[in-house]
């Protein structure tokens, strides 16, 4: 499930982010799973990308805002496929924008924003200590092209940082894209920043998948769960996943250790106990 706040966005349609896989149906496997292999948590041989309702809705929105170069916020609990969505969106839109992805300590500063644009943007040498002489180079590289600047955690943010943001974006020739991922507990935070009303395409809320979609998604994740019954995966998600594909990508990992382990080809319930077990030490979820 996702709910979202956006403005118009004609002109874009799941097709033209997703191609094909956005008519194949709920959760459907997008075809070019080699590209997006490395943004899979734990990168686990043979996981799937799939098109969730929470990919869906970011790649629409994520396009509308690169277009019209504006803020998007997209909030949501950990694991739930906040940052694997924009990556991937951002990964289809070509021209709108190339992707420059900003994680910073927990309290940053303008300084660390700084430091990580000269670095993300490719720019010679050091960052210049002296902050004018740094925001010119970083504001002629981000004019060269348009860009989709990604920030991790950004309920961390100080109102600095965040007015930091807003020059950047607002002395960009036509503006700037910055796409800000945070906790949903963050959103009472982010809200605060008045330059965000005037300067955001939308707010998305990601939630994790329902649980009458586990067993559809689990079977199309990756091939260990095909002969698994949906029961089952639906208790195990119970207790160790609420529906966070992050959290399935571990569940997965273990899985296929203890698979290799034994030499067995599909998970029995021991062996899935004994994963349950790894993962919470035997605590119910």
């Amino acid at each position: 499930m996702l709910t979202t706040e956006s403005a118009e966005s004609p002109g874009f349609s799941a097709h033209s982010v997703w191609g094909e896989a956005a008519a194949a149906g709920p959760l459907a496997v997008l075809g070019d799973d080699a590209a997006l292999s490395g943004l899979h948590f734990l990168r686990v041989e043979g996981m799937r990308t799939l098109l969730t309702p929470a990919m869906l809705a970011v790649g629409l929105a994520l396009a509308a805002a690169a277009a019209e170069r504006r803020f998007l916020c997209v909030l949501g609990d950990a694991g739930v496929g906040k940052t694997f969505a924009v990556h991937a969106a951002t990964r289809r839109l070509g021209e709108l924008g190339s992707l420059l992805s900003l994680e910073f300590r927990a309290q940053p500063a303008p300084a660390d924003l700084r430091s990580a644009l000269h670095r993300t943007l490719g720019l010679l040498g050091q960052a210049p200590a002296d902050p004018g002489a740094a925001d010119t180079l970083i504001r002629h590289a981000l004019a060269d092209r348009p860009r989709i600047v990604v920030v991790e955690d950004a309920h961390r943010l100080s109102a600095s940082c965040m007015e930091y943001l807003r020059f950047l974006h607002d002395g960009a020739p036509g503006g700037l894209c910055v796409v800000l991922i945070a906790a949903r507990r963050g959103e009472r935070r982010l809200r605060a920043q008045r330059m965000l009303a005037t300067r955001t395409a939308g707010w998305l809320h990601v939630q994790p998948l329902m649980r009458d979609q586990i067993p559809l998604a689990l079977h199309a994740l990756h091939p260990v769960w095909r002969g698994v019954e949906a029961g089952v995966l639906m208790a195990l998600d119970a207790r160790l996943a609420g529906g966070a594909l992050r959290r399935w990508a571990v569940i997965t990992h273990h899985t296929r250790q203890l698979l290799a382990r034994a030499r067995a080809d599909v998970p029995d319930g021991r062996l899935l106990a004994a994963v349950a077990d790894r993962i919470d030490g035997g605590r119910c979820a």
